[in-house]
């Protein structure tokens, strides 16, 4: 299979969720990917959007956020940044331990590195980028 190449990038606004559902669903179905695969993507994708456009863009409609997507006969490579300060994903709250159970948000990075094969941080000169990688045989 040869190498493909998709790209998106929204505003930091919630509404633009249902566009990057859009996206992914498009090239799932160019890749035949399973119900459960697609199910962990959406999820994991949609995660990774919503805590770029909060907690990296800090909801200012003026700074993007740019997905960019590449697939070969292997791997499913998403790549999410955003234009904001960045993180240390070490100082992220396990969110299984006792005192974080009941919080209602704290969980995205978490479900991630559940339903992706790997995932990484990256702190860049123009934001911070999560690389969510999808085993796809």
């Amino acid at each position: 299979m040869e190498k493909k190449f998709y790209h998106l990038e929204i505003e930091s606004d919630p509404k633009n969720l249902i566009t990057v559902e859009e996206f992914i669903n498009y090239f799932a179905v160019e890749l035949n990917l399973s119900e459960d695969k697609i199910n962990a993507l959406l999820l994991s994708v949609t995660e990774a959007v919503t805590n770029a456009i909060k907690h990296g863009n800090k909801n200012q409609p003026n700074k993007l956020v740019t997905i960019n997507v590449t697939f070969d006969s292997e791997y499913l490579t998403i790549s999410i940044k955003d234009q904001g300060e960045g993180f240390n994903p070490n100082d992220i709250p396990d969110p299984t331990h006792p005192e974080n159970l009941l919080k209602d948000s704290g969980r995205g990075v978490y479900l991630m590195k559940i339903y992706m094969d790997e995932i990484y941080f990256n702190k860049t000169n123009e934001g911070m980028e999560t690389i969510l990688k999808l085993k796809l045989n």
